[in-house]
């Protein structure tokens, strides 16, 4: 019974010194973890930290039912999907404008799928990458 015993504090001892050991990570492994998508009113940027934009970043091809198609590793839109922006809106680019925080609700006469009077200056694919320079293109 003392050898069953000793087996056992011998096993729980070893479990907890397994669970307490550092864990080996193989050079170049990359964990990624994406939860989900922030909820923000007109949209977020397509680049971490993945900040709320504000309205007119996006042009209304973006949205769908009033719903934003995502941006970066959230993106469900079309396969093949080119959308235009307005890159001035971008933080990165000098914007210091306000922000909207996630979670925050669009206000009731902002509706970024008829804003008839976007003007974007740039295409991209809704992964971040920039399909060239369309200045001042005017959608509608």
């Amino acid at each position: 019974m003392n050898g069953l015993k000793l087996v056992m504090l011998s096993a729980v001892a070893g479990c907890c010194l397994l669970a307490g050991a550092p864990r080996a990570i193989a050079h170049g492994q990359i964990s990624v973890q994406i939860g989900t998508a922030p909820e923000c009113p007109y949209g977020y940027y397509d680049s971490s930290p993945y900040r709320c934009a504000p309205y007119g970043y996006y042009g209304p091809e973006w949205f769908s039912g009033g719903m934003f198609v995502g941006a970066g590793p959230w993106f469900h839109g079309q396969e093949g999907f080119r959308g235009h922006v307005n890159n001035r809106y971008h933080v990165d680019n000098g914007y210091r404008g306000r922000l909207p925080e996630r979670g925050e609700k669009a206000r009731s006469n902002y509706r970024p799928e008829a804003n008839r009077h976007f003007r974007g200056n740039e295409v991209r694919d809704g992964h971040g990458h920039a399909e060239g320079n369309n200045r001042d293109h005017d959608k509608h």
